[in-house]
């Protein structure tokens, strides 16, 4: 069987650099959707060549909305603990989605969607996954070809040039905007519709390089809590509990949400927000730097990756940049600050860093496109 090079480059990213998995571990292999199958044969085989053990589970969303639209309370959390305690029981976890249709999901009542969070999501991802070495990543598939308005081809080649990228050599380039964000105290965001500030002190920076997910290219951290104060005026669609919205705006007074509006399912967007208390703080600011991202396609691990991009997202804070936000949601909301989405500029304690997606700094030029990009 003839087996695609870029494929088997990709799971030897995932296995040997993403989780690195060694001889007699266990890896969780999660395959949500059927079109992942070939990278999922081409990881199975190598994770077993290599001496460790693969597990894999399969998730269909017809299936998975039809459980948590009908399941009652205990159903649901017999469902989640069956799946922490398998996901426990092993090393490594590396998730395929390629959903078929990214809104099977909107056929779930907000109360399901709530236990979904509740249970699954928080039970065996964030308590028990997020402990775990793992990634999550995307298989190109018509849906997500769609979503990118590209051709099904021009979109695999794509896929693969952005997810196949050196990330060593990206990790590197990151390290000066790391040193520099451990070094800020105020972060201002301005732009069309948008005049935000917050303090990012004493909470770590964290380069995103590969190892959690595929596509990679970010450096994150979180506000302090109760320190965001201003408007933000979020300029990329996205998709949440299979519900679309777009035009994000948030007035946030002493760090909490207390005005929000969108195109989009209001009754759906309500229920978002009245998930939990945390749901309307923020848990994570993060700018995105991979030169070959450039165009939304509402799809948050894409998008939040966009060159010249940054997000700002309500809801849980991670465990290693904890700014103490607990929350049941984490939504990836992207803010492109290119000119052909209205331009816009970040200041560190005053001084200019990036404007209209392009880092100023000198220190900062190794995360320049044309840096990242030349050839060595």
């Amino acid at each position: 069987m003839h087996i695609d090079q870029r494929l088997k480059d990709l799971s030897v990213t995932l296995i040997d650099y993403s989780v690195s998995l060694k001889r007699g571990e266990t890896l969780y292999l999660d395959l949500i959707g059927s079109d992942g199958i070939a990278l999922a044969r081409e990881i199975v085989r190598a994770v077993t060549e290599r001496g460790a053990i693969p597990y894999w589970n399969f998730f269909d969303d017809n299936l998975s909305a039809a459980f948590f639209a009908a399941a009652d309370e205990t159903q649901h959390r017999a469902f989640a603990e069956f799946h922490k305690k398998n996901m426990a029981a092993c090393d490594a976890y590396i998730g395929i989605r390629s959903s078929a249709n990214p809104f099977d999901a909107s056929s779930v009542p907000a109360s399901g969607q709530k236990l979904k969070r509740k249970y699954f999501w928080t039970e065996v991802h964030e308590h028990t996954r997020l402990k775990k070495k793992w990634c999550v990543l995307r298989y190109p598939n018509n849906a997500m070809a769609v979503m990118s308005k590209k051709s099904t081809e021009a979109f695999e080649d794509f896929y693969f040039r952005v997810c196949n990228i050196d990330y060593a050599r990206f990790s590197k380039a990151m390290d000066p905007l790391q040193s520099l964000m451990a070094r800020t105290d105020r972060v201002q965001i301005t732009g069309p519709g948008t005049d935000i500030s917050f303090s990012i002190k004493g909470l770590p920076p964290i380069k995103c390089d590969g190892k959690y997910n595929i596509p990679d290219g970010e450096v994150f951290t979180a506000p302090v809590r109760e320190s965001v104060n201003g408007i933000i005026q979020y300029n990329t669609p996205t998709v949440y509990d299979g519900h679309s919205f777009a035009n994000m705006r948030f007035e946030v007074k002493d760090g909490r949400i207390v005005d929000y509006k969108a195109e989009g399912d209001r009754a759906a967007l309500d229920a978002i927000f009245s998930t939990d208390d945390g749901a309307r703080f923020f848990g994570e600011f993060s700018l995105g730097l991979h030169p070959h991202v450039d165009t939304p396609m509402c799809d948050a691990l894409f998008d939040e990756k966009i060159y010249g991009s940054l997000h700002f997202t309500p809801g849980n804070a991670y465990d290693d940049c904890n700014n103490g936000n607990k929350s049941a949601i984490h939504w990836d909301l992207v803010l492109v600050q290119t000119p052909a989405y209205g331009g816009g500029e970040i200041r560190f304690d005053g001084t200019l860093i990036r404007k209209d997606g392009e880092f100023v700094l000198e220190e900062l030029m190794p995360l320049s496109r044309g840096a990242l990009t030349a050839s060595r």
